[in-house]
């Protein structure tokens, strides 16, 4: 347990340290700084070092042992860069379903799909490393269309044309949109 302590805390502090480059490189200073901070909250800190296995998730770990996942819950609520905080109640069909994103939290969400690669495939990682996870994973069919599109294009621009490009691109968008009233 002492030993999982030490190892999830670095595996977070791993993970933060590379979002906040990314961050940084996208022009989105307060968020790198502020980035996943209710990783250290009890609720998710104390499951992810129950849960530690080094390789993946712990949150998965606890969703297959428990049939969900507390920590989960707990930080996609509190954290915008997440597209599963961003579904509500839609005024006219009365369901609930994916709202489209802002840009800076999407930006934000390709930041930590990048450095959350680089954690957990090490050595192994390359540019195309976030775009094959996104494929083959479920996230665009549960996220609103143009959030989803947008963030494909990002994850296909760093595979082909590398990470100065990719980062060239968020912080262009950030500052375009930032000088639209």
């Amino acid at each position: 347990m002492i030993k999982n302590i030490f190892a999830h805390f670095g595996t977070i502090t791993k993970h933060r340290w590379y979002v906040m480059k990314n961050c940084f490189r996208a022009g989105l200073y307060w968020q790198g700084l502020t980035h996943d901070l209710s990783k250290f909250s009890p609720t998710e800190f104390l499951r992810g070092v129950r849960y530690y296995q080094g390789t993946r998730s712990p949150n998965e770990e606890e969703r297959e042992t428990q049939g969900y996942s507390q920590a989960w819950m707990h930080h996609k609520g509190r954290n915008k860069h997440h597209f599963e905080y961003w579904v509500d109640i839609d005024p006219r069909t009365r369901m609930y379903g994916p709202v489209e994103m802002p840009y800076r939290y999407l930006a934000e969400m390709f930041c930590d799909r990048v450095a959350a690669c680089m954690v957990y495939r090490g050595k192994e990682y390359d540019d195309s490393s976030a775009l094959q996870y996104y494929l083959r994973g479920h996230a665009r069919e549960m996220m609103h269309p143009a959030s989803a599109q947008q963030l494909e294009e990002l994850l296909t621009l760093l595979s082909r044309e590398g990470d100065q490009v990719a980062f060239r691109r968020v912080r262009d968008e950030l500052k375009a949109r930032r000088n639209t009233p």
